[in-house]
C-alpha cells in the first residue's frame, strides 16, 4: 500500500536523548554509573512520559534519595541539556517532506510539560502535522493503545504509515499492526528508506 504519512520518533531520531553522557559530564562517569545503580531515574522519567507533572514527579524523586538530591533535580532542571542536541539530517527530512504535501506526524514518548518546554528550543516540534505525545494521551509505547489512537485519530489505514524509531519493541507493536517501520540508527538511512519509497528525491534527502 502507497505510504500517506511518515511517524518520526523525537528521541534519538531527530533529538539526542543521551542522559547518562550528560552526568558523565557533570559528575564524572564513576558517580553517574553509582547512582543511576541506585536509582531508577529512567523509572522517573517514564512516570513524565505517562503523564505525570514534570516538575512535581523530578522533585518528588529527588527528595526520595537526599544524597542524590542535587543531580536528581538536574533532569529537570537542565532538562534541555539532557536532550541535545538535534540531529540536523533527520530535521531535513521531516521539512522535505511536508514541503512535498507528506502528512508528516510525531509519536513520542514526552512529558506533557517538557514537550511544551522543548517546543520553544526546537522550532521542529511545531511543524509536525499531527502531534502524538504520550503524556498528553496517558498511553506510552511500546503498548498498542497509543498505536490504536493514532489510528484513529488521523483515519489512515495502519498499512499506509511509515514509522520510524530508534526501539526496536516500538516498532514491533507497530508491525504487528500493519505498519511499515524504519528502525532508525541514523539519519543516512532514514534517508535512503525515504528515497527508496518514492517520497525524496535523493537530492531531497542531503
Amino acid at each position: 500500500m502507497p505510504i500517506e504519512a511518515v511517524v518520526f520518533d523525537i528521541g534519538n531520531v531527530l533529538i539526542e536523548w543521551q542522559p547518562e553522557r550528560y552526568y558523565d559530564k557533570i559528575i564524572g562517569e564513576d558517580r553517574r554509573r553509582a547512582m543511576f545503580a541506585e536509582v531508577d531515574l529512567h523509572g522517573m522519567n517514564d512516570l513524565v512520559d505517562q503523564g505525570h507533572h514534570f516538575t512535581d514527579t523530578i522533585y518528588d524523586w529527588a527528595e526520595k534519595y537526599p544524597e542524590w538530591r542535587d543531580e536528581i533535580r538536574m533532569w529537570h532542571d537542565k532538562w534541555i541539556e539532557l536532550a541535545a542536541p538535534e540531529i540536523p539530517h533527520s530535521v531535513r527530512l521531516q521539512r522535505a517532506l511536508r514541503a512535498k504535501g507528506v502528512p508528516v506526524f510525531a509519536l513520542t514518548n514526552f512529558g506533557v510539560q517538557n514537550f511544551d518546554y522543548a517546543t520553544t528550543v526546537y522550532p521542529f516540534l511545531n511543524e509536525f502535522d499531527r502531534q502524538y505525545v504520550s503524556g498528553r494521551m496517558k498511553a506510552v509505547k511500546p503498548h498498542a493503545p497509543i498505536y490504536e489512537m493514532v489510528e484513529a485519530d488521523c483515519g489512515l489505514p495502519p498499512a499506509s504509515l511509515l514509522f520510524a524509531d530508534d526501539r526496536l519493541e516500538n516498532l514491533e507493536t507497530a508491525r504487528a499492526r500493519g505498519w511499515q517501520t524504519h528502525h532508525f540508527d541514523g539519519p543516512q538511512g532514514w534517508a535512503e528508506r525515504l528515497v527508496a519509497e518514492g517520497l525524496l528525491e535523493p537530492e531531497e534527502a542531503l
